[in-house]
């Protein structure tokens, strides 16, 4: 298993493990977070969704409909629980801000 990095060398994360400071991700310390999430690691179809997480929110600045992405790559309407264990997961590991209460409840 690789050594985590310092995770606090990219910004401080939020009481939920959100990073505060989104232009600090990389697609080191989404690794790194997917590892420490118990994802040993991140597949082309991981990658899809994340990329398409981070386009979906500097446009619209909110979340999308996670079965449409699933769908939009070919996958099963769950693959985001299937590949990330939950879709606060795939958001977090996306470097992307806290959604707010509201929102975490739908995810």
């Amino acid at each position: 298993m690789a050594t985590l990095i310092d995770l606090k060398a990219y910004g401080k994360f939020d009481a939920d493990g959100f990073l505060l400071d989104t232009q600090k991700w990389d697609p080191e310390l989404a690794s790194d977070i997917a590892e420490k999430d118990g994802l040993e690691y991140l597949t082309q179809a991981h990658w899809n969704i994340i990329y398409y997480l981070r386009e979906h929110y500097y446009k619209y600045h909110n979340l999308p409909v996670m079965r449409h992405v699933c769908r939009l790559y070919g996958m099963p309407s769950h693959c985001v629980d299937e590949l990330f264990h939950g879709c606060k997961e795939a958001w977090r590991i996306s470097g992307l801000p806290n959604p707010g209460e509201e929102a975490k409840t739908y995810m």
